[in-house]
């Protein structure tokens, strides 16, 4: 199926799909602010950009759309036009080659992807806070906020 769009509008729509600062990230980012983490945004100067990162725990954190970068990509890549499959399929090596580099580097990397976070939020920022204090340095303490009644998290 060809793209029903010419170049020019193509370009314009791509333009317009925010690739950071996403309500995704902001959820995420949100929380873990509100229990006293801090962290860096979007650092160039790593592999891919990571949305999130704990320069002192070496921890990146990639918030991953389901659908751009490709979750489960070769169950439904017949279903999308070839401009997609193409631009999905060079998303995951993208995404797979800037993994390999900051593991390479000395780096955690959690992926966190769309439908995870949807599906069960806190499940998510549990896996955050385990990977931080796995990864926690003497001069790095983390206070994890317990919810109110004081049940487990």
């Amino acid at each position: 199926m060809p793209d029903n769009l010419t170049a020019s509008q193509r370009s314009l729509c791509m333009s317009r799909v925010r690739n950071k600062d996403t309500s995704l990230e902001s959820l995420i980012r949100g929380d873990l602010h509100r229990r006293g983490l801090r962290f860096r945004k979007h650092v160039r100067t790593l592999p891919g950009t990571p949305d999130v990162v704990f320069p002192r725990h070496r921890v990146a954190i990639l918030i991953e759309g389901d659908f751009w970068h490709g979750w489960r990509f070769p169950s439904w890549r017949h279903r999308v036009s070839p401009f997609w499959q193409f631009k999905i399929e060079k998303n995951r090596r993208r995404d797979q080659s800037n993994v390999r580099k900051l593991r390479a580097m000395g780096w955690t990397v959690l992926r966190l992807w769309q439908h995870q976070i949807e599906r069960d939020f806190d499940a998510v920022i549990r896996r955050i806070l385990v990977t931080l204090a796995r990864g926690e340095h003497p001069s790095c303490r983390i206070v994890t906020a317990r919810p109110p009644g004081g049940g487990e998290m």
